[in-house]
């Protein structure tokens, strides 16, 4: 088969498009017919050595396609549970940049005919991520308020829709003008440029005293403003930190406003279904940024680099 491999860590260079051996499906498992795949920031991560991992690997975490021999269209939950521990698709074992894939058959869900090969494979790790912060650990109700940085990002993105679909408010900062106009042709009730603007009072000033939740997958470059713009008895998401995981602790900030910070990273098999039936009902909708062929893959990597992206950047697997 074709796939993207990675066989030392480095640039957008180490990835190569080339010939694999075809995956052996076990007793348990199925063959997948991958036909689209995402990217996502964990990508860059492993690629760069953020773990470092046995190569030759296959990235990618997020997939769709039809079970081999049959046109069942499926896509994958990334997150396989063993006992307790959660093992992800592209990280510890091969991915879905590739033509075909071996799963476990109970990590395969269908997919409506409404729903296309990019739409599924743009949902699965960044809303089964921010379903498991916002709705399963921080338990967001309606009419509160969220603060989300970055929203050209996969979570970010997610997070928007998932607060817009339970019934709270969301506000949203990115640096671009283009973005902040898209998201809220998105649903988004606020915008805030993060670049030009004061973050926190207008946090403030929008929601009447601060964010009830934040999500933060940033870190360094934000997490003083984060603990700054939640309210008394907020509660502050955090799955991720793309400028950096030592950001200055700022404990006062927590006990004196009475914060719960929760860490959370993708999610179990109940997030992952709950986060489906919203996409599959229609009340929340999978962005896709752009596509890029599978071959294309070390361009795509580049653009997710650059925070280029609204949304999901999705490979189209050639069949």
């Amino acid at each position: 088969m074709k796939a993207v491999r990675i066989h030392s860590d480095g640039g957008p260079e180490v990835l190569r498009y080339e010939d694999a051996p075809d995956p052996e499906p076990g007793p348990d498992d199925v063959l997948v017919e991958l036909r689209a795949a995402s990217l996502n920031h964990l990508d860059l991560w492993i690629r760069k050595g953020l773990p470092s991992v046995p190569k030759p690997r296959i990235l990618g975490a997020d997939g769709a396609g039809v079970i081999a021999g049959t046109d069942e269209r499926v896509v994958i939950n990334p997150g396989i549970e063993h006992d307790g521990r959660i093992t992800v698709v592209g990280e510890h074992s091969d991915g879905t940049h590739a033509e075909l894939i071996a799963v476990p058959r109970g990590q395969v869900y269908p997919i409506p005919a409404a729903l296309t090969f990019e739409e599924a494979a743009a949902f699965p790790l960044v809303f089964e991520t921010a379903y498991r912060m916002l709705v399963t650990k921080a338990r967001l109700a309606e009419g509160e308020w969220v603060l989300i940085w970055g929203i050209g990002g996969g979570v970010a993105t997610a997070s928007l829709a998932i607060t817009k679909a339970v019934g709270a408010c969301a506000i949203v900062t990115s640096s671009s003008g283009a973005k902040l106009g898209r998201a809220r042709e998105l649903g988004a009730d606020a915008t805030v440029n993060h670049e030009t603007d004061d973050v926190v009072a207008a946090v403030k000033d929008v929601t009447g005293g601060g964010a009830h939740v934040v999500v933060d997958d940033v870190g360094e470059a934000t997490w003083a403003k984060t603990l700054n713009a939640a309210r008394a008895d907020g509660r502050v998401c955090v799955c991720g930190a793309t400028t950096g995981p030592n950001p200055p602790a700022q404990l006062h900030r927590i006990w004196w406003k009475q914060l719960t910070v929760y860490g959370s990273t993708l999610g179990l098999r109940a997030d992952f279904e709950a986060a489906y039936e919203l996409v599959k009902s229609g009340r929340v909708k999978p962005i896709v940024d752009e596509v890029f062929p599978l071959a294309d893959a070390a361009a795509a990597h580049e653009r997710l680099e650059r925070g280029e992206q609204l949304g999901k950047i999705v490979l189209r697997i050639p069949h």
